[in-house]
C-alpha cells in the first residue's frame, strides 16, 4: 500500500451505539488525512433510535439523552463530513481506512446513503488490521493493537474517542507505510 497522487487515505473512526446501522446510531465521527494528521475533523451526532447497547454507551461515555440535546442532526453531520472530506482531498480519490474497518465503515456507508444518497468513500475501504495480517503473515487473532510489534506500537492507546484512536490510526497506517 503506498499513497499516489491520485488517492488520499482518510483515517475514519466512529463510535456506535451498538452493533449494526439502522436499528443502532453512529454517536461520534472521528477523521484525518493519513499523511497529515493535524487535518481532522470530529462530530458527535443526535441519536436516530432509542436502542442501545449498555456496555457499547459504557465504553463510549455517551448519554443518549445528552447527545439529543447537543449533538449534530445526523444529516447535517454527514453533510459537514462529506464537504470536509471534499474540501481536503481536491481530485484526489478519497479512501476510507480504518482499523477493524468493517465496522466503521457500515456506520459511515448507511448514514451517507440514508441521509445524503452517496458515500464519497465509495463502496469499500482499507482494513488496516488485514493489510497488517497479510504484510506480517499473521493470524487474525494476532492484529490486536496489543499484539502489534514494537516498531508499530502506537503513542496513545485507544480511547474509543473517535478522533484520538483516528488519529492513532493514522500513525499506525504511516509506520506500515515507511516498513
Amino acid at each position: 500500500m503506498s499513497e499516489t497522487r491520485d488517492e488520499i487515505y482518510i483515517s475514519v473512526d466512529i463510535e456506535a451505539s451498538g452493533p449494526i446501522p439502522g436499528d443502532y446510531s453512529l454517536l461520534s465521527i472521528g477523521a484525518c488525512v493519513v499523511l497529515e494528521p493535524e487535518t481532522h475533523f470530529y462530530v458527535e451526532l443526535q441519536p436516530i433510535s432509542e436502542k442501545a447497547v449498555a456496555e457499547a454507551l459504557a465504553v463510549t461515555g455517551f448519554s443518549l439523552d445528552e447527545l439529543k440535546e447537543r449533538g449534530t442532526p445526523p444529516k447535517a453531520a454527514m453533510e459537514n463530513f462529506a464537504q470536509w472530506i471534499n474540501a481536503n482531498t481536491g481530485t484526489q480519490v478519497p479512501v476510507f481506512v480504518g482499523f477493524n474497518a468493517c465496522f466503521d465503515w457500515a456506520f459511515i456507508n448507511w448514514y451517507f446513503h440514508h441521509f445524503l444518497g452517496r458515500n464519497p468513500f465509495g463502496i469499500g475501504g482499507i482494513d488496516i488490521k488485514s493489510y497488517y495480517m497479510g504484510r506480517a503473515r499473521s493470524r487474525w487473532s494476532e492484529t490486536t493493537s496489543s499484539q502489534l510489534p514494537a516498531h508499530l506500537a502506537i503513542r496513545k492507546h485507544m480511547a474509543h474517542n473517535a478522533l484520538q484512536d483516528a488519529i492513532a490510526q493514522g500513525e499506525l497506517v504511516r509506520k506500515l507505510l515507511k516498513s
